[in-house]
């Protein structure tokens, strides 16, 4: 079972990084001013290291969106203070987590061994670190090459020694305990933004780039994670298995849970898979079906979270995945981890930070279930990066290759305004034949012209760089954007259209005009049209309210009778911890396929419960919560084609109508 941090901890996590992002904005702001990165020019003491330092860190910021005033020379340093800041606590914090588990490795000059903070502070002297935690952060950089860029400038930037101290305090205050829980990382970034999220929340103004990630950033509870992974990777599972003869749906789940622990994997219990009663045969299947149009093996199975935040469902996948695989395939634990980052596991994210956080949450968990090793490349890329150059600054990048050229004209075309829009980006319906395939053909060109490139030895050197790093992501980004998969699990971004600048508004507009109202909505069709073959399923937490508005009725009617809906779990209020996201949420799962003839789906009802644990203890089945099955087709003779189970949910939602719920319910000032 995955660990929580106790709401002790969780709030001792809060205070500490909040006054680590207050600290660290500061120390970083004044070491940037030192070094004369707002300035036109350097200033005439600065060494000729610090001059290349100083210019690095301007194009850096360029490529962030900081704007240099041609005149004047002068540049903002808003959003480089913002990464710089974050950049240097979190790689304190991610090396702490690497300590505590036991996962820091030392770099291959001294022989790629595990090594402990102590054992770092006896090497110091030698190995010219200023500290222990100094050292412990120069192999921890050399342990996850992936999340942090070595050649990063905002990491060579010096802060003064005394906010070094403070910061170094504020770690040290942390609990082991902090380091070990499943669900730690995931509270970090949500904690990080607060402040930020106040502060745009209280401005009133339009959500746009700068505002819509702290903003719409929410931690999903753990108990939504493992119920949406349980009722799909689980259902697929047990359908493979068959009918299941048992007397309660106890005893059934348990028949279908017949993975124990093996070589330091986890046993996988399926805690909240849901069965159902045949009332003729008397056997039990998946209350959300088997999934039948899915591959027949584990090893085909493309997972992806299109709004993956801090990985939450990744980690809590990757388990599930390894050992299913390693029951299939008869591999060890080791094996099965590389083998599901390798084909299974995929991850967007709007937020370059967020990306990273992901990054280092799934590397933990490999490491954590099959013991540390050099990991694959791990198919995580963020959407939420736009090309810092014109697009004629753009191309240039691709030397004389005309394939390469029209591929990064398409590239500065397709992400031009990917701050706002991030995962809802669809290369496949915005015209042009370039595809997945090709997509991924472009990282390698890309590298091989710029590896024979003039552009470096120009006057731009160091904006070169920066558009180097970036197009690459971008084309992984791209990739991930025009593929397929077979099941699309996330918590989507919550945004009603009154508060989303034009941009936003216009695309949704333009792309989603039946899901228009929310941003909410529009990624429940973004993310069916991720889904592959007309097979592929999404397991979603999206507000409840899109389920019976009648802004959504042309929505729901397309929905019923064009795709296969197998479950929905009204949640209802309360079912998170953050008392601040107190409105009504459902979990839905919905496959891409159209319904067949008496296509059945599963209902549960838990927003009597006023707690997230008693919510979690219901869809366990622990407490008395009924699933109802109902005929697909006969939700669309229901009143303006409601989303309903029972008459008295009709009757509630009709109310609402009348009542709280004009317009866009208090999901439009939530996420």
């Amino acid at each position: 079972m995955p660990t929580s941090l106790s709401k002790e901890h969780r709030r001792l996590l809060e205070k500490t990084t909040s006054d680590a992002r207050v600290l660290a904005e500061s120390a970083c702001q004044a070491a940037l001013e030192n070094l004369a990165v707002h300035e036109k020019t350097f200033r005439s003491h600065m060494s000729d290291e610090q001059k290349k330092l100083r210019n690095s860190l301007r194009a850096r910021g360029r490529a962030l969106g900081d704007k240099r005033d041609e005149r004047s020379g002068i540049q903002d340093i808003r959003h480089l203070t913002e990464l710089a800041a974050y950049e240097h606590w979190h790689r304190l914090l991610f090396t702490r987590f690497l300590t505590e588990n036991h996962l820091l490795i030392t770099d291959e000059a001294n022989g790629s061994v595990p090594v402990t903070l102590e054992e770092c502070e006896e090497l110091t002297p030698q190995l010219g670190a200023r500290d222990g935690l100094d050292l412990a952060c120069r192999f921890a950089s050399h342990t996850l090459p992936g999340v942090f860029r070595r050649d990063d400038p905002v990491l060579e930037l010096p802060i003064a020694l005394n906010d070094q101290v403070e910061l170094h305090k504020l770690l040290s205050a942390l609990p082991s305990e902090a380091f070990r829980a499943d669900d730690a990382l995931g509270w970090t970034y949500q904690f990080w933004q607060a402040q930020r999220k106040d502060e745009v929340n209280k401005s009133g103004k339009k959500i746009g780039a700068d505002e819509l990630s702290p903003v719409t950033q929410l931690f999903t509870e753990d108990y939504m994670v493992e119920f949406l992974l349980h009722n799909t990777l689980g259902a697929w599972w047990a359908g493979k298995i068959g009918p299941i003869k048992a007397d309660t749906e106890e005893e059934a789940r348990a028949q279908a849970a017949l993975l124990p622990a093996r070589d330091g994997v986890p046993a996988i219990p399926w805690t909240y898979l849901r069965f159902v009663q045949d009332d003729k045969t008397k056997t039990w299947l998946p209350a959300a079906g088997t999934f039948d149009g899915w591959p027949k093996f584990a090893r085909l199975i493309r997972l992806l979270d299109p709004c993956m935040g801090s990985g939450h469902f990744l980690v809590f996948a990757l388990p599930l995945l390894v050992r299913l695989r390693m029951e299939e395939e008869k591999l060890n634990a080791q094996e099965a981890v590389a083998s599901v980052l390798k084909d299974n596991i995929h991850g967007l994210e709007l937020d370059e930070r967020c990306t990273q956080i992901a990054a280092f949450n799934v590397a933990l968990t490999a490491w954590k279930l099959g013991g540390y090793q050099a990991l694959p490349s791990l198919h995580l890329a963020c959407s939420g990066v736009a090309p810092s150059a014109t697009e004629a600054e753009w191309v240039a990048l691709a030397g004389d290759s005309d394939r390469l050229q029209r591929g990064m004209a398409r590239l500065h075309s397709l992400f031009k305004d990917a701050p706002v829009l991030g995962s809802l980006i669809n290369p496949r319906a915005q015209g042009g034949n370039l595809i997945e395939a090709e997509f991924h053909e472009m990282a390698p060109l890309l590298t091989a012209a710029l590896a024979s490139s003039e552009t470096q030895k120009t006057k731009f050197e160091n904006d070169a760089v920066e558009l180097v790093v970036i197009a690459q992501g971008l084309a992984k980004a791209a990739e991930l954007l025009a593929g397929q998969f077979t099941l699309v699990i996330t918590n989507v971004p919550y945004l009603g259209r009154g508060k989303q600048d034009d941009v936003l508004q216009d695309y949704c507009e333009r792309i989603h005009p039946r899901a228009k109202a929310d941003l909410a909505t529009c990624f429940v069709e973004r993310c069916l049209d991720f889904c592959t073959n007309r097979a592929g399923s999404t397991a979603l937490v999206t507000p409840q309210n899109w389920l019976f508005l009648t802004t959504y009725t042309k929505l729901r009617q397309i929905l019923l009778q064009n795709r296969s809906w197998s479950a929905v779990v009204r949640l209802g209020p309360k079912g998170f911890q953050t008392p601040m996201w107190d409105f009504n949420v459902q979990l839905g799962i919905i496959t891409a396929a159209p319904p067949t003839d008496g296509h059945t789906m599963a209902g549960i009802d838990v927003s009597a419960a006023k707690e997230p644990e008693e919510k979690a203890a219901m869809l366990r089945g622990d407490k008395p919560a009924e699933i109802v099955l109902v005929k697909q087709e006969e939700q669309l003779k229901n009143p303006d084609a409601i989303l309903s189970f029972t008459v008295s949910n009709i009757k509630t939602y009709l109310r609402q109508y009348a009542g709280c719920y004009q317009g866009l319910t208090t999901a439009d000032d939530g996420k």
